[in-house]
């Protein structure tokens, strides 16, 4: 199996659909340089949702972001998975796109897949971004009201909803009005599904990497928000003090500020990955 013989080139970005495992995903790379960066998207989130983060990163670097099983332009997956198993197929991917060793940046429920990937791979991982992330079902949580906002897709679908309750549940700039997160979500151009969307919960909900950390050896950048109602900043003060070699950034914003204010909180992961 291999990628399918249909690229569509805008600019610099290369889109493809690759299959692995019998899942096909959907992919677009930023050419570039170096070693390659590689994007882990949030719970229901396509790629195109990360498109303020890639226009701040440093234009020279190879950039790879995908939609996972069920969301974006990729099928939902025949049955559930588990994070290994995602982790395994996300290096068979690279693979077959012709990259070796990579950077892997990881977003919310992103970030249990991106430490996930860097324990399954300490090879082929060479550096580690965490962002508003934490440490799956072992972790100090958010408040349940929070959390259940969460348990439906329904904000990417519907952009008045997700302005209204942006401020409650993503904290930081999102509070001054949900503008921002609407237009954000609205950029999308596949909405995914529902039990793509629940494959993805219960893959989060039957995980922890709070046991492992200590064997995750790579370099590691963790980002947190003082102000986020999803992952209360404990939990990178937790994954700092159990990674072998972290360093904590800590911002004075919500969970999806990387996105919100890309551009002042951006280059702090350029600079962590381009540091000798």
């Amino acid at each position: 199996m291999a990628v399918t013989d249909i690229f569509c080139r805008s600019d610099r970005f290369e889109d493809s659909v690759v299959t692995v495992g019998g899942w096909r995903i959907r992919v677009r790379v930023r050419r570039g340089t170096g070693v390659p960066l590689v994007l882990c998207n949030g719970i229901g989130a396509s790629l195109e949702v990360l498109d303020p983060l890639v226009a701040a990163l440093d234009p020279c670097t190879t950039v790879i972001r995908f939609d996972v099983p069920g969301t974006g332009g990729s099928p939902a997956s025949p049955v559930p998975y588990g994070l290994p198993a995602l982790a395994c197929g996300l290096g068979r991917l690279l693979t077959k796109i012709g990259c070796g060793v990579v950077d892997v940046l990881g977003l919310s429920w992103g970030g249990a897949l991106a430490q996930q990937f860097a324990l399954q791979n300490p090879r082929r991982c060479r550096r580690l971004v965490l962002v508003a992330t934490g440490t799956g079902a072992l972790m100090v949580p958010g408040h349940p009201r929070v959390l259940a906002k969460m348990l439906t897709p329904r904000r990417f679908t519907d952009t008045g909803y997700a302005a209204a309750i942006a401020g409650d549940l993503y904290g930081g700039t999102a509070r001054r009005g949900g503008a921002d997160i609407a237009r954000i979500f609205r950029i999308q151009n596949h909405s995914g599904s529902r039990i793509g969307y629940i494959h993805q919960l219960l893959a989060g909900a039957t995980w922890s990497s709070l046991p492992v950390l200590p064997f995750i050896r790579q370099q590691t950048l963790i980002v947190a928000g003082t102000d986020d109602p999803i992952i209360p900043v404990l939990n990178a003060r937790i994954m700092d003090a159990l990674l072998p070699h972290a360093t904590v950034q800590v911002h004075a914003g919500g969970h999806v500020d990387i996105l919100t204010r890309a551009v002042e909180l951006a280059p702090t992961v350029t600079s962590f990955l381009t540091e000798r």
